[in-house]
């Protein structure tokens, strides 16, 4: 591909993802608000609950979506999914800064934020996996960490936009405000990101690396074969994605409101804190797959990862329940650098993974039923097991789980990191 080219699809990966999850994360890092105003309630941790769970309702869409564009992706081409699927993701943002509250539409108003998060869900199931695919098939092969870490680069800039939209207008608006149409307000932002992604990816070439392998997908469905022919990659792409999906929305959606709710830390602080922690990632993510390409194999580099996330948890999430400035911003730099790794790194190992007839829909179907489905509970899941046990250090637990999980799994996955993809 020639390097203007290059320049156009790597243009194109980033902004979609940036607006794709500046627009679904937001939902998270606005939680703490969205609870009093669509499930209003005594019990605030009841009303939590049922924020998180609307946002795990999007996630549990992901598979779906993973399976439609998985299939448009490996049967027609990568770029008409990554087109198809930022399109239809600006309708529903759009429409949830609309929303008109419970106060004024009573049980309607959680219905339609229902099928507001249903429809977001099912675009985001195609996105990721799809340009992360696209970037790594059409990069030089020395260069694949880099490329693939470019996506998240993309997905962290939506974050990063997101926590600073959340940090700007719980710091600079009064509360009545804020609950009155502030909170609207980065939503309907979101339609603008929106217009330049489709705008961006109108016509982009299709991957050459698809177009010379796509003879050898045959008459069999793609989904099919990575539930039957790759079943065991799917397995390993699933265990890897649940214990990245578990840590990253511990670490950069779960973690403010943590220490909002259990150690009482201002959430116009916590925010601001997680949107630097989230800046920081911007220069990390591509380090990380920077230093896949040359010095450290990809599933080495995973599981140091892993393994000092589980070992971390407990003594961090400690030190934090102090409720000190200096341990709230040391902690989120740490966790910051250990999904710097996940997020540069596993975008590559996922896409080598998989034969090129069914990558996208082995991937697609594995990243969105982890990372969506066992991410997108990780939230609510947390809170209810702090409910129950009363322990607020019981997430500490939950991480060593989770990271174990994705250590087994890599001890099981064959690296492919330094041969041809097949």
């Amino acid at each position: 591909m020639k390097k203007r080219k290059r320049n156009s699809a790597i243009a194109a990966g980033v902004i979609g993802n940036i607006m794709e999850w500046y627009d679904f994360a937001l939902y998270g890092y606005m939680a703490s608000i969205i609870s009093g105003l669509f499930f209003p309630g005594e019990n605030k941790i009841a009303s939590l609950l049922a924020t998180y769970g609307i946002f795990a309702a999007g996630f549990v869409m992901r598979p779906l979506g993973s399976a439609i564009f998985g299939w448009l992706g490996d049967t027609v081409s990568r770029s008409k999914a990554m087109f198809i699927s930022v399109i239809m993701m600006v309708v529903p943002t759009f429409a949830l800064g609309l929303l008109p509250t419970y106060d004024a539409i009573g049980l309607f108003a959680p219905a339609m934020l229902v099928i507001v998060r249903l429809a977001q869900g099912l675009s985001v199931g195609g996105e990721f996996s799809s340009s992360v695919t696209y970037l790594v098939e059409t990069a030089p092969e020395k260069h694949r960490g880099l490329s693939g870490s470019y996506a998240n680069i993309g997905s962290m800039g939506g974050m990063l936009l997101g926590a600073g939209m959340a940090a700007l207008v719980t710091n600079l608006l009064p509360d009545n405000q804020v609950q009155a149409w502030g909170w609207r307000v980065p939503f309907l932002l979101g339609a603008v990101l929106g217009v330049v992604a489709i705008w961006l990816r109108r016509h982009l070439p299709r991957s050459s690396h698809f177009k010379e392998h796509d003879h050898q997908r045959g008459d069999t469905s793609p989904l099919k074969e990575a539930f039957t022919l790759n079943a065991r990659e799917t397995t390993q792409a699933l265990m890897v994605a649940s214990a990245y999906g578990a840590l990253f929305y511990i670490s950069l959606v779960f973690l403010p409101n943590w220490l909002k709710e259990y150690v009482h830390f201002p959430l116009g602080q916590a925010m601001t804190i997680n949107t630097i922690s989230t800046a920081l990632l911007l220069f990390l993510i591509p380090v990380m797959g920077w230093l896949s390409d040359r010095f450290i194999r990809r599933t080495h580099l995973v599981a140091i990862s892993m393994v000092l996330f589980g070992i971390g948890a407990y003594p961090l999430l400690i030190w934090l329940s102090g409720g000190s400035l200096i341990s709230v911003v040391i902690v989120h730099i740490i966790f910051a650098i250990l999904i710097a790794v996940l997020c540069g790194v596993a975008p590559s190992l996922f896409v080598e993974l998989f034969p090129t007839r069914d990558r996208l829909s082995g991937y697609s179907v594995a990243y969105n039923m982890g990372l969506g489905v066992v991410g997108g509970a990780t939230p609510m899941l947390c809170t209810w097991i702090i409910s129950v046990t009363g322990n607020p250090l019981t997430l500490a637990g939950f991480m060593l789980m989770v990271a174990l999980i994705g250590l087994a799994a890599l001890i099981w996955m064959k690296d492919r990191s330094r041969v041809p993809l097949r």
